[in-house]
């Protein structure tokens, strides 16, 4: 018995080593081997002769020869390469033909009719209880593809392997209806499992890829952010040149105020009344503007449903609903974000009129600058002048009233 044992290990693992297409990277050696261990395991459990160990074990160690031929019809070439070798070893004809009965009872669809048939399907179906039955049938999955077989996704694969095992595959002796089925329950249960993971991320994946279709273009978020930092940036430096004008013009007054104004009560310095009045008239004028720029518009800040619905009024500005209640603000966001449309052209709106803002702005602040200008050379020219020609003659009058008085 050892002998032929031994020598039936001996040519298997040479034959599956060399002559097996390396594309089998489930029906190998490995699995071979996995499934004599199995037989061993069964068959010390069950109440079978010695000699009828043996026979399994042969069988167990010839019941994949076939595929070193090829695919189809795998298991009656396990049968020729078995017959030929035990014939060879001059192995007894009628234990030959249970070895060959036993691989044949490897088929997919066999019913087992004996013990021996029963403990070598269990033994060929081990890896359905065992913890690395996730990795072992990934490796088969693998095999089909590079075989030409069949080509899985990853989520069709895991259903087909939930029927097989909830549904199609059975253990036959009693030995893995006790030790085994329960670890194959827990391995169904993985598959279950994994089955609700991979619906969770598709799940994820769709809604993700049907936001991304109704989420706009890259470009178009790009323009309506840059577009509308820009506009708040220009917004910001119009207000800062009002202020310096604010502030400039506010010195200079006050300086007029506390320096110049209170020198006309003289009668020598009547002459610096229509300059200092029109450097402070443009000074008060740039003023006016500067503040013109930079003065808010007050507005309504009320809106009705009906102007939601006719998508007339812009949400995004703070002016148009200030003065609203907090559930009918929310109530009219979530109709705007219903309506991608309405979504766009609110956008489109905000950044109009703050555009239109701007230019009121802008044509402010340049009148502003303008006529701070245009009063500080006049100013000038009108103190100029005012020296020139009228500034000698007072003081001289001043010179002949004092020596009159004298």
């Amino acid at each position: 018995m050892a002998d032929i044992l031994q020598n039936t290990k001996n040519h298997v693992v040479t034959l599956l080593t060399k002559e097996l297409d390396s594309n089998y990277l489930y029906h190998n050696l490995r699995h071979t081997q996995r499934v004599v261990k199995s037989t061993k395991e069964l068959s010390k459990a069950c109440a079978i002769s010695d000699k009828e160990k043996e026979v399994l074990e042969i069988a167990a160690w010839f019941h994949d020869t076939g595929y070193t031929v090829g695919t189809k019809d795998h298991e009656k070439n396990s049968c020729i390469i078995a017959t030929k070798f035990l014939e060879d070893q001059g192995y007894d004809p009628d234990l030959i033909s249970k070895v060959n009965r036993l691989i044949m009872a490897t088929e997919k669809d066999s019913v087992p009719n004996s013990i021996e048939e029963e403990i070598i399907r269990d033994a060929d179906a081990s890896h359905f209880a065992q913890i690395s039955y996730l990795e072992t049938s990934e490796l088969l999955r693998e095999e089909l593809k590079l075989l030409n077989i069949a080509d899985y996704a990853y989520k069709d694969w895991v259903d087909v392997n939930i029927i097989m095992l909830g549904n199609q595959h059975r253990y036959y002796t009693d030995y893995a209806k006790e030790i085994w089925q329960e670890k194959k329950d827990d391995n169904l249960k993985k598959l279950i499992k994994e089955k609700k993971s991979i619906k969770k991320i598709a799940k994820k994946e769709k809604l993700k890829a049907k936001f991304k279709g109704e989420s706009p273009d890259r470009g178009i978020q790009t323009l309506f952010r840059v577009t509308l930092r820009n506009h708040l940036t220009l917004s910001d430096i119009a207000d800062t040149k009002a202020n310096i004008l604010l502030s400039v013009n506010a010195i200079i007054i006050s300086l007029a105020l506390s320096n110049l104004i209170p020198k006309l009560d003289n009668p020598s310095n009547d002459y610096l009344i229509y300059p200092t009045a029109i450097f402070v008239l443009f000074s008060v004028i740039s003023m006016i503007l500067a503040v013109l720029a930079t003065r808010p518009n007050v507005t309504s800040g009320e809106f009705t449903k009906e102007d939601v619905a006719k998508r007339k009024v812009n949400l995004l500005f703070f002016g148009n609903f200030h003065k609203m209640d907090l559930p009918d603000y929310e109530w009219a966001i979530n109709e705007l974000v219903k309506d991608k449309d309405y979504i766009y052209s609110s956008l489109t709106k905000d950044l109009y009129f703050l555009g239109v803002v701007l230019n009121k702005k802008y044509n402010l602040l340049r009148w502003t600058y303008t006529t701070f200008m245009i009063g500080m050379i006049i100013s000038v020219i009108a103190f100029a002048l005012s020296f020139k020609f009228f500034g000698p003659e007072r003081q001289l009058q001043e010179l002949v009233s004092q020596a009159l008085v004298f």
